[in-house]
């Protein structure tokens, strides 16, 4: 079932490795853009329909500015791993202002390490699931503290979770499954893919899928 057809979306960590292909594939799918970027010259894609804000995802006004005008958000915040988690504290900026500006659709992606309510994992990504938990314990707290913010939210929310990303083109499948991992990789092409594919779709409005090659 398809949601009401959006077509502006704003794009937080889209130079990113998750994120890097994202804009293009927006734009490929019919979309304008208006992507956030603290260093505008990674963003190279010349046309028309980018507008690309120089800005910090953790800088509230630079939200508000990426926001305005958008009906969707797309959010691959990234940070190096040993940096103070900030997941739940963009998201709930992206959240707050994304209800003043009235957007109702907002797609994220998380790790395959996050737990949430009714995972069936295998044996041995419950074993990574459990050592990522450990050595990475500030991290996946963050995380489950974004995760409760969305489910506590009104919008239309997905959360995506990933496997280990690699740099690669597109493939011909991408397996889903919302109760484990299917798979240990996927390309960033195809993150992009599948992101921009939920934006008018409502098979995962409030729901945590895994995907992977």
């Amino acid at each position: 079932m398809l949601l009401e057809t959006l077509n502006v979306i704003a794009i937080i960590g889209g130079t990113g490795r998750a994120g890097r292909y994202l804009a293009q594939k927006a734009l490929e799918s019919g979309y304008s853009v208006r992507m956030l970027a603290r260093n505008p010259d990674k963003a190279t894609i010349k046309d028309d329909r980018l507008q690309v804000i120089a800005g910090d995802a953790r800088n509230e006004q630079d939200i508000r500015s990426l926001l305005e005008g958008c009906h969707a958000v797309i959010n691959t915040f990234g940070q190096p791993v040993k940096d103070t988690p900030l997941y739940s504290s963009v998201t709930h900026t992206v959240l707050t202002v994304m209800q003043e500006y009235g957007i109702t659709r907002y797609i994220g992606v998380a790790g395959g390490s996050l737990n949430v309510q009714g995972d069936k994992k295998s044996f041995l990504n419950r074993i990574a699931s459990t050592l990522f938990s450990i050595l990475l314990s500030k991290m996946i707290a963050d995380r489950k503290k974004e995760l409760d913010l969305l489910m506590k939210s009104d919008i239309q929310w997905t959360l995506v979770r990933l496997p280990f990303v690699v740099e690669g083109l597109e493939t011909s499948h991408i397996k889903e499954n919302l109760r484990d991992i299917p798979g240990r990789n996927i390309t960033n092409s195809d993150i992009a893919k599948f992101l921009v594919g939920q934006v008018n779709e409502m098979k995962y409005v409030k729901r945590t899928p895994c995907i992977s090659n």
